[in-house]
């Protein structure tokens, strides 16, 4: 029986900020990943030496404080770019067809400027950002930070997108290397049984689907009388779980993704209701739209037992559809959600090194840097053994 504790210990590093879903890749064989490049890859030479700063510590005040105070005036974000503010009709169209996305979250800290406007950032602001603007946990922050950039954002310049990929961050690492920001399909944010987004299977894992939303509306109605609650949380989780099962022949719940799903549905709670509000729950007004006048949490988010208590409500091990769909089958090489430090060595050992097979030069370092940068972001008390893939500088 997986206790509690070990549970905690595991969501407490995985509740991202970067989604309302994971910010880890699943594994993905190379030949799969390889011809997703597109023009904007070339070759690192001629390009300046970027030297990845270390990431922040911990705020110095962390408790709730609002958003968008006077040093951070709202001024809502463009639909592409960022460089002009929307009208508040068009603003209020896409946060509806973005609620719950990773759109909702980082518009907020675009439009108050915690990050940069063109929706280009490096990890550091990423992780000051979600820090100042949602209170998350600095290990937490760290942790999940450097796998999005790991996995989806260019080492040779040290930014990553926020959206899909772009030549704002300039020239790319080579392939299998994707460089494709947080909205690549299969190696982004968005992964299998995700709440409001369809699978990759079906051709569309990051944009929002209004029939998977009103699905999200009904449990809330249903069993949380209105509110997205813990008790919502749980059984809209396992409903995921199941649909996926049932209509994906290539649905995949294997780690990081068997994990993130239930960090996934706890930071909907943990990061989007008010900080003023004395109950644990989102109505669905906000679940609508990025909220104005919003106050973080009142104490650091991603260090809390909600994702274990949502997973300890219908456990499901690691496992995929072997044989179309309704086929689910365990996966024992999979790390499952009491195993951080499997899904630690998962992710360095399989994820990074299919992406970055033979780097060398500037890439080699950078990626030296940023595996030493995700380590800081383990748990000390998990005790994991810090893996060097690519030796050490």
């Amino acid at each position: 029986m997986v206790s509690s504790k070990s549970l905690t210990l595991t969501v407490a590093l995985l509740a991202t900020s970067f989604s309302t879903t994971s910010a880890f890749p699943e594994y993905l064989p190379t030949a799969q990943v390889a011809g997703r490049q597109d023009d904007a890859t070339a070759s690192s030479s001629g390009l300046s030496d970027v030297y990845p700063e270390k990431p922040p510590g911990p705020l110095v005040s962390n408790g709730t404080k609002l958003v968008n105070d006077a040093a951070h005036p709202w001024n809502a974000p463009t639909r592409r770019g960022h460089e002009r503010p929307m009208s508040s009709a068009q603003y209020a169209g896409i946060a509806r067809r973005e609620s719950l996305s990773h759109f909702e979250m980082h518009s907020m800290l675009i439009s108050t400027q915690y990050l940069p406007r063109n929706g280009v950032a490096t990890p550091v602001q990423l992780i000051n950002a979600v820090q100042e603007g949602f209170n998350m946990e600095n290990k937490a922050a760290i942790f999940v930070t450097y796998a999005a950039m790991l996995a989806d954002g260019n080492l040779l310049t040290n930014t990553i997108s926020i959206g899909g990929k772009t030549k704002k961050t300039g020239p790319s690492p080579p392939a299998p290397a994707l460089a494709g920001g947080l909205s690549q399909a299969g190696l982004g944010v968005e992964g299998d049984a995700s709440l409001i987004r369809g699978d990759a299977a079906f051709g569309d894992n990051h944009s929002f689907n209004a029939t998977l939303f009103e699905e999200f509306k009904d449990f809330s109605n249903r069993l949380g009388g209105g509110y997205y609650n813990l008790t919502v949380a749980a059984e809209y989780r396992w409903h995921s779980i199941q649909r996926s099962i049932a209509t994906n022949p290539n649905f995949t719940f294997v780690a990081p993704r068997c994990v993130t799903a239930y960090s996934e549905s706890a930071l909907i709670i943990d990061a989007l209701v008010d900080g003023r509000s004395t109950e644990r729950r989102l109505d669905m007004d906000a679940a609508l739209g990025c909220p104005r006048n919003f106050y973080r949490a009142p104490q650091p988010v991603g260090g809390n037992e909600l994702a274990a208590q949502i997973f300890m409500a219908h456990p499901t091990v690691p496992g995929r559809n072997t044989a179309g769909v309704n086929s689910y089958t365990p996966d024992p090489t999979s790390a499952s959600i009491a195993d951080f430090c499997g899904v630690y060595s998962n992710f360095v050992n399989r994820t990074v090194r299919e992406l970055y097979p033979n780097p060398t030069g500037l890439l080699e370092r950078n990626l030296i840097l940023n595996l030493e940068y995700i380590y800081l972001g383990t748990p000390s008390a998990a005790g994991c053994e810090q893996l060097f893939p690519y030796g050490q500088l």
